[in-house]
C-alpha cells in the first residue's frame, strides 16, 4: 500500500507543480534559473521542465553505514552536503551534456547522465557520496554526523575533485571574499609535460584589452572550473545593499546557484522572481537508491517534480555559498567581465576580483593529489591519513 502511495503522489507531481505555478504573481518579470530566463506568462511548461531537470539529493536511509559502523542516513545532518552534491552535480551536468540539456521521465538518457548519478550514489565507492563527503570532513574538523556549513562543504568538494579523474575539474575556493584571477589561471591552464614547462606559470592573458573577449595566445588547455565563492552578506541577517548583486549572480551564464539558508537547515537556491528566490529542498528523507543489474540507476527519485519553493531573499541567513562553472577559459573570462559590470560597480561589494595574487597572502599552491598508491575512495576510508591534507578552518562563515 505505502508504494501505492509514493507511486500516486509521483504521478501527481506535474499537476501539483501546474497548479502550484498559477500562485505566481501575474506579471511580466522573468524567473531566472542558473542563468536562464523564463517569462512566467507564456513558458510555464519550459520553467517546470528546466526545474525538474536538475539533479535533486536528499536525505537517504538505509545505506551501508558511513566508516562501517557510523550512520546509515544522513536525516537531520546531511542537508549541506546534499546541497553541495547538487551544486557539484550541476557543473558536471553542464560539463558533459551542456546547460540546454534536459530530463524527461523513464526517457533514455545519454551514458554521461548515467555517469554523473552514479558518482553521487551513497556507497563508500562513488567519489561525492555521502560517505566520502562525511570523512572528508574529518580533515575539516568536522565529526561524522555533524552539520556543515557552505564554506566546509566547498572545502571538501575540493579535495574529493582530486581523485576524480574522470571529471578532471579544477576547484577554487575563494578567500577572504577575493577571487585572484591569477590563481585561477594558474590552476587551470594545462601545460605541456616536459622539462622545459615543468613548474613554470600559465601564461599572463588576462589584462584590460583581452579581458571579456580571450585570446587565442591563452592556455594550451583549460581544465573545467568549478568556482565557489563562499560569503558572508551580514551580520545576523543579509544586508539589503547585497540584494541586487546576489541575483545578479543567477542571471550569469556560468551560475550553479548558491548553498545557504539558514541555521542548520540548508537549501540549494536555483534562482529567483522578484525578491524571492526558487530552491530545491533536500529535506526529503528516501531510501537507498543501488545500481541495477544492467549498471543503470533508477533515477525517478532524483528529480524533484514537486512545486518549487520559494523564498524571500531578506529571510536568507548571510553566510552563502555562490557556485560558477567555467568550462573554457573564455567561460572564465566572460565571468570576469561580468563580475566588473554587474558587481564591482556596487559601494559596498558583494566580493572582490583582483588580477594578481596579494602579496601579504601565502604563495597560491595549486591543490594536488596526495602521493598515495590506492583509490580515492580507499584513502579516505581511513581517517587517519585525513591529516595528508592541510586544515582549512580559516574562513568558516557560518552562523549557528
Amino acid at each position: 500500500m505505502e508504494g501505492i502511495i509514493i507511486l500516486s503522489r509521483y504521478e501527481n507531481q506535474i499537476t501539483i507543480f501546474a497548479d502550484y505555478l498559477e500562485e505566481f504573481p501575474d506579471t511580466d518579470e522573468l524567473v531566472w534559473i542558473l542563468g536562464k530566463p523564463h517569462l512566467l506568462k507564456t513558458e510555464k511548461s519550459k520553467l517546470l521542465s528546466d526545474i525538474s531537470a536538475r539533479l535533486w539529493f536528499t536525505y537517504r536511509r538505509k545505506f551501508s553505514p558511513i566508516g562501517g559502523t557510523g550512520p546509515s542516513s544522513d536525516a537531520g545532518w546531511g542537508c549541506m552536503l546534499r546541497c553541495g552534491q547538487m551544486m557539484l552535480a550541476q557543473a558536471l551536468i553542464c560539463r558533459h551534456l551542456g546547460r540546454d540539456w534536459n530530463w524527461e521521465k523513464q526517457k533514455e538518457q545519454p551514458k554521461e547522465y548515467q555517469r554523473i548519478l552514479q558518482c553521487f550514489l551513497d556507497r563508500k565507492d562513488c567519489c561525492y557520496s555521502i560517505h566520502q563527503m562525511a570523512q572528508m570532513g574529518v580533515g575539516e574538523g568536522k565529526s561524522i554526523g555533524e552539520w556543515f556549513g557552505p564554506n566546509t562543504v566547498a572545502q571538501v568538494l575540493k579535495k574529493l575533485a582530486l581523485f576524480d579523474e574522470w571529471n578532471s575539474l579544477a576547484v577554487y575556493v575563494s578567500m577572504d571574499n577575493t577571487v585572484v584571477i591569477e590563481d585561477i589561471k594558474k590552476m587551470c591552464c594545462v601545460l605541456p609535460l616536459s622539462a622545459d614547462t615543468v613548474g613554470e606559470s600559465p601564461p599572463d592573458t588576462l589584462n584590460a584589452s583581452n579581458q571579456s573577449k580571450g585570446t587565442p595566445a591563452g592556455c594550451p588547455a583549460w581544465k573545467p572550473l568549478l568556482l565557489i565563492v563562499p560569503l558572508r552578506l551580514g551580520i545576523n541577517q543579509i544586508n539589503p545593499v547585497y540584494v541586487d548583486a546576489f541575483k545578479e549572480c543567477f542571471k550569469m551564464p556560468q551560475s550553479l546557484g548558491a548553498l545557504g539558508g539558514k541555521p542548520n537547515n540548508a537549501y540549494y537556491f536555483i534562482g529567483f522572481l522578484g525578491d524571492e528566490l526558487i530552491f530545491l529542498d533536500p529535506h526529503t528523507t528516501q531510501t537507498f537508491v543501488d545500481t541495477e543489474e544492467n549498471g543503470t540507476v533508477d533515477d525517478q527519485t532524483f528529480h524533484c517534480l514537486q512545486s518549487p519553493q520559494r523564498m524571500n531573499i531578506l529571510n536568507l541567513d548571510p553566510s552563502v555559498a555562490l557556485g560558477f562553472f567555467c568550462k573554457e577559459e573564455k567561460d572564465f573570462d566572460s565571468w570576469c567581465s561580468l563580475v566588473q559590470k554587474e558587481i564591482l560597480k556596487e559601494n559596498l561589494r558583494m566580493f572582490e576580483l583582483v588580477q594578481k595574487h596579494p602579496s601579504h597572502w601565502p604563495p597560491f599552491v595549486p591543490p594536488a593529489k596526495p602521493e598515495v598508491t590506492t583509490t580515492g575512495a580507499e584513502f579516505i576510508d581511513s581517517t587517519e591519513q585525513l591529516e595528508e591534507f592541510d586544515l582549512e578552518e580559516d574562513f568558516e562563515i557560518l552562523s549557528v
